[in-house]
């Protein structure tokens, strides 16, 4: 058996759901299932930023949870087991992400598994079948709703862009530390000319947790418009408009990347951060190896 345990916010869950289902198609071990123990009360009580099992929005998206059972299996560890693991790792029944790509995943047997999972290559090849299971919710709200219809029509209609600027919690001094200086103003500047120059004509939607900031920074109605109408429950609705763009720029975010990964068009160009975390630099060769197809670019506004 294989357990993947599900934690973290949308964008994260969303991975680790992306790799149940590729560990399901490579034939790894038949017996996948999901561990949502991180979401219960009592643990989120000892989380700073409080999180839900947001995978039960989408519509009728299987979830194979395992038992308590299943989990105190791989999870309990008495003193004996502990101390042959520490002469033997390889057997220990847990299995925790520590680099950006583990080739190994995929044979791996009777493991507890932990991480986020984040590099595109684990899943692009099941790309259109993640498309197709994960369904968005329809806005309760039907003027909110109609609001959604209208923008998906007129981004297939023109040469539209998303833009997710991702600020809030990324600027507190612990996250600013990892994340920070990273979708950078020249960043962004530069993903935006790189649309520009493709099409003179190309309009930006903006999508952020500071939507004051920008409409102040892009007030230009002609040439932006500011998504900030999806709240609460139904922000993953920000997701589905964006994947109806024709191009993305993401943030160094798991919640814009999968805006550009659900994109189903056949001119889509997908622009990411060159690098994700300020602990964990890559190269751009072993980047593009990593995300085919996707433009890179750096803090500087450069495409490597």
């Amino acid at each position: 058996m294989l357990i993947i345990q599900i934690a973290g916010g949308l964008g994260n869950q969303m991975q680790q759901y992306a790799m149940y289902r590729k560990l399901l198609r490579a034939g790894a071990d038949k017996n996948v299932k999901l561990d949502t123990s991180w979401f219960d009360k009592k643990r989120q009580d000892g989380v700073l930023a409080k999180r839900e099992l947001e995978l039960e929005y989408f519509q009728n998206l299987p979830l194979p949870e395992c038992t308590e059972e299943e989990r105190e299996y791989f999870l309990n560890r008495n003193i004996v087991r502990k101390a042959f693991e520490k002469v033997v790792p390889s057997a220990s029944r847990r299995f925790t992400e520590s680099c950006m790509y583990h080739p190994e995943i995929y044979k791996l047997q009777d493991k507890y598994i932990e991480g986020y999972f984040a590099c595109q290559k684990y899943y692009d090849d099941i790309m259109d079948e993640l498309r197709e299971l994960f369904v968005f919710p329809t806005h309760p709200d039907n003027d909110i709703n109609v609001r959604n219809m209208d923008l998906m029509n007129e981004m297939e209609l023109r040469p539209s862009v998303s833009v997710h600027i991702r600020r809030g919690d990324y600027l507190d001094p612990e996250n600013a530390a990892l994340f920070g200086n990273i979708a950078t103003d020249e960043y962004y500047e530069g993903a935006m000319n790189y649309f520009m120059a493709l099409n003179p004509d190309t309009h930006f939607y903006i999508f952020t947790n500071d939507p004051d900031y920008a409409r102040e920074k892009y007030a230009d109605t002609s040439r932006y418009t500011i998504v900030d109408h999806n709240t609460g429950k139904y922000s993953l609705l920000d997701i589905q408009l964006m994947s109806h763009c024709m191009g993305n720029i993401c943030a160094n975010s798991t919640f814009s990347f999968w805006g550009a990964r659900l994109n189903r068009r056949k001119d889509r160009k997908l622009v990411r951060t060159l690098t994700m975390r300020n602990n964990q630099p890559a190269s751009p060769e072993l980047m593009h190896d990593y995300w085919p197809d996707w433009v890179l670019m750096d803090k500087d506004g450069k495409v490597r």
